[in-house]
């Protein structure tokens, strides 16, 4: 596709309130805005994950309560500790 010149996009921008962009122009905006809604999945996959992996050590703890103390018990407890320190920076 040929790239329009500045009295062109003038001409059409001008006329009819048409904001006129070059397929250069096109490409950068979209380039961002693929980039901004990756950030946001991203982030936002981090933020389930963590949200889910405090639902299981909240479970677990649970299952450590019903159980009579002793071995079972204690690894309940362990492994619950073990699920919501496996990603400390995230737990704010």
């Amino acid at each position: 596709m040929t790239e329009l010149s500045n009295f062109q996009k003038n001409f059409l921008a001008n006329s009819g309130h048409v904001q006129v962009w070059t397929q250069a122009e096109f490409d950068e905006a979209l380039a961002v805005a693929k980039a901004e809604i990756m950030a946001v999945a991203i982030e936002t996959t981090k933020t389930a994950i963590l949200i889910e992996r405090e639902a299981c050590a909240e479970l677990v703890e649970r299952l450590a309560d019903e159980e009579e103390e002793g071995g079972v018990c204690a690894a309940l407890k362990s492994a619950a500790v073990a699920i919501k320190n496996r990603i400390p920076t995230q737990r704010q």
